[in-house]
């Protein structure tokens, strides 16, 4: 891969074209330049789902509001450094409350559920409430000044199997468009349906398996959609929450020049990794380097 030398990217002189960042999201995107990426593609770890096993980790709180409170803090960031023009695709799931069990057991079918921690059933909530994690979060973002333009479902038809016996078994998350502007770039033509037709706000994408990855993946054939219509060839994209790196992936196959950002370094060198069967060089920059 080329080194690129632009205007747009004389800030990070030094740094090549397409980057990992290792480090905490917030605190990296306020070192970047303001109204750089087009279009920013993310999924954040979700609430009292996971343990991601790295300090400082957003998903662990005990409240969801914090969470939601530190998401939108970084989002902010997203907000300062995405083009005028610029769009944000927001991947996040639900959850229930814990019912005041401070772990969760080992699942034979699906093993990386199992939680040391668990956060007490908040205020305000009830055992086994649904917390109404994604729409918690589109308003927030709305209140803090993005435009909520789309809730697009997304259908998993190969989704893990539950052993709830008192609700469905849930098999979708949520894909919210947010844009920074009113008037934004969107192009319409690379979400056409096969008959042609604009595409709907259901999309039905099976989970990808990744053998590195002891967690799941952002399928690519979720990620791709978002990127051709938010951004163009040359552009860059952002994702804050990098991940195993997916972005990075489609970015990779799309000519996107992209930055990706993670906390976990262990996850970082999976991404790396998994970049560099595209064939095309890919760098990482710590920034704990620069402290």
């Amino acid at each position: 891969m080329d080194f690129v030398r632009t205007p747009r990217d004389a800030y990070v002189a030094g740094i090549p074209d397409s980057t990992v960042f290792q480090g905490d999201a917030r605190d990296i995107l306020a070192s970047l330049p303001p109204r750089f990426f087009r279009c920013c593609v993310t999924s954040p770890p979700y609430w009292g789902l996971r343990d991601y096993k790295a300090s400082g980790q957003i998903g662990a709180e005990d409240d969801p509001e914090e969470y939601i409170g530190r998401l939108v803090a970084v989002f902010e960031q997203v907000h300062r450094v995405l083009t005028d023009d610029g769009t944000l695709w927001l991947n996040i799931g639900d959850s229930y409350t814990s019912g005041n069990r401070g772990y969760r057991a080992p699942d034979k079918k699906n093993p990386i559920r199992a939680m040391s921690y668990r956060a007490k059933t908040p205020e305000g909530l009830k055992p086994k409430d649904l917390v109404g994690i994604p729409w918690r979060l589109a308003f927030a973002l709305q209140n803090a000044g993005w435009y909520l333009r789309s809730d697009i479902i997304w259908e998993k038809p190969n989704c893990m199997p539950e052993s709830v016996k008192d609700r469905p078994t849930r098999c979708h998350e949520y894909l919210f468009l947010l844009s920074k502007s009113l008037r934004y770039h969107y192009r319409c033509d690379s979400l056409r349906e096969d008959n042609g037709r604009n595409r709907r706000t259901v999309w039905s994408i099976p989970t990808e398996p990744f053998s590195e990855a002891h967690f799941a993946t952002f399928p690519t054939a979720l990620v791709e959609p978002c990127i051709l219509a938010g951004s163009e060839p040359g552009d860059w994209v952002l994702d804050p929450f990098f991940g195993s790196g997916t972005v990075g992936v489609v970015c990779e196959q799309q000519h996107r020049s992209y930055i990706g950002i993670e906390l976990n370094p262990e996850y970082v060198e999976l991404a790396v990794h998994r970049i560099h069967r595209t064939e095309r060089l890919l760098f990482t920059y710590d920034m704990e380097v620069e402290k």
